[in-house]
This record gives structure tokens, sequence and C-alpha cells, in this order.
């Protein structure tokens, strides 16, 4: 999972990992983000990470899933990457649509996948969050380092 700062150009990135998810495979984005509305996008492998996350950078927020490089589908929220100019209706066909494809990628349908980010990354309630510093024990109001060890290089990341 990354959490990117999208307001101030700062370039702070969190990385961790979601237990829970059940996402197989693919990658889904999302700028609504409780209180932040930073980019947080989950996935499986680097490239869908990226693709996702730029699909929601393209249309200047909003949602994406996508799997095998390919954008399943996207729903533009380009009024402060949390609105649409479209109506009610369609939003809600496109959101609908979305959650299909997220479950046929391994997310549980007793799991709403883009509400689930929202919340991994809100820093206010307990017990670990991600954001943009990292993760965080929210109790201790503290970073907490994560590790990735790279098996290419065989070597460990902070």
């Amino acid at each position: 999972m990354a959490v990117l700062e999208r307001h101030q150009n700062t370039g702070h990135t969190g990385l961790g990992f979601l237990g829970g998810y059940g996402l197989k495979r693919g990658a889904v984005a999302t700028s609504i983000a409780h209180d932040s509305h930073n980019l947080i996008i989950a996935g499986t492998n680097d490239r869908d990470m990226a693709l996702a996350g730029n699909t929601v950078r393209k249309n200047q927020g909003g949602i994406a899933v996508v799997a095998d490089g390919v954008v399943l589908s996207e729903l533009a929220l380009p009024i402060g990457g949390l609105m649409s100019p479209e109506s009610a209706i369609w939003v809600d066909q496109r959101l609908e649509r979305l959650k299909e494809h997220a479950h046929q990628l391994g997310i549980g349908t007793g799991i709403d996948p883009f509400m689930t980010l929202a919340f991994a990354s809100l820093p206010v309630i307990p017990m670990l969050r991600l954001n943009t510093c990292g993760l965080i024990d929210v109790q201790r109001q503290e970073v907490v380092k994560t590790i990735f060890f790279s098996t290419s290089k065989n070597t460990y990341n902070q």
C-alpha cells in the first residue's frame, strides 16, 4: 500500500502493508481518504499500482481499478478529487462497476474496497495507519519504521 501527498507537491510518500484486504492481483487507487484526501493505492505489483495511481492523477482525482496493465474501470472526480459534475445516478453506476471489478480481483464482497482504503490512512483512529509520513502508531503518535527486503539485491531498506 502507498499513500502519496497530493496537495502541496511535497513528494511525501508512505509505504506499508495492508492485511485482510484480500486483493489477489492488480491494484486499486482512490483520492477519497478522510481527512487528508491524499492518493491511496493498494496493489499486488508496482506496475499496476503505478497505472492505478496515474489514472486517478489523469482524472484529477477519483477511483481506478487495474489488473495486468489494463484499467478495468475508473471514476473521475475532478472537483477537489472528491466530486463529479455528473449525475448521482451516473456516478453510482460507475461506482458499482468499480466495486465489481475490485471484488473480481479478490477483495471480499463484505468489504467496501474504497472506504477500506480511506480508513486505512485515517491517522486519528487506532491502531496503525499509513499516511504520507509512513506507518503511524496512532496511540503513541509515532512513526513506526517499516523494513522492506529486496530479494533481487539481497538487501534491507528502511
